[in-house]
């Protein structure tokens, strides 16, 4: 039997950002995605990290930020991969009922890496590679960086689908919407030459 796609209310009737981002995090998010992506993908071949524990950790740094649209779609994502409602809703909710003790360094990261709009502590990015390794913590901090950038994109896209649902964000604008969105697919081609310069 299919389950069906539930994201808390807080989230899904939001009128306003939890997180604005501007144009230029938006850039070096996206720039900071070219090194990631071969990081992940070289996980997706060896399995180091759990599919299930990168998913949690894109639902943690979505709850930080607040991204409707991310939260949908991870939401299927991670039923699809048999996370169970209630362990999704905790998370996205920013609840610890579902942590499990051995990724709770990760997810305190993930949250910090979100709080800190993708630019973490030295110091918390040591502690993650003391507990987890440096192959691993590398492939967390793939995944958080990933999914800040897709939340850069997904919380003005957010705001836009809500105006048409009647409910405009307080705090924003057509303008910024239309102006992230379409910002975000034409820096395309520049941040992948930054990116590969960067390495």
């Amino acid at each position: 039997m299919k389950q069906e796609i539930t994201i808390p209310k807080e989230m899904s009737l939001r009128t306003e950002f939890k997180r604005k981002f501007s144009f230029g995090e938006m850039y070096f998010s996206f720039v900071n995605v070219v090194g990631a992506v071969p990081t992940l993908s070289k996980n997706k071949k060896s399995g180091l990290v759990h599919p299930d524990f990168i998913e949690r950790l894109r639902l943690a740094i979505t709850e930080v930020n607040g991204c409707a649209a991310c939260s949908y779609a991870h939401t299927k994502m991670a039923l699809k991969q048999g996370m169970s409602n209630e362990e999704i809703s905790s998370f996205l909710s920013g609840k610890d009922n579902f942590i499990r003790p051995e990724e709770a360094k990760a997810i305190m990261f993930a949250q910090h890496f979100a709080e800190s709009k993708g630019h973490p502590d030295q110091f918390t990015f040591e502690s993650l590679i003391k507990e987890y390794g440096n192959e691993k913590a590398d492939v967390i901090l793939a995944a958080s960086k990933v999914m800040i950038a897709g939340n850069m994109y997904g919380l003005p896209l957010s705001a836009f689908l809500s105006r048409f649902k009647g409910r405009k964000y307080k705090n924003s604008s057509l303008f910024y919407e239309l102006g992230m969105m379409i910002f975000g697919v034409l820096i395309l081609p520049f941040v992948i030459i930054h990116g590969l310069f960067k390495g």
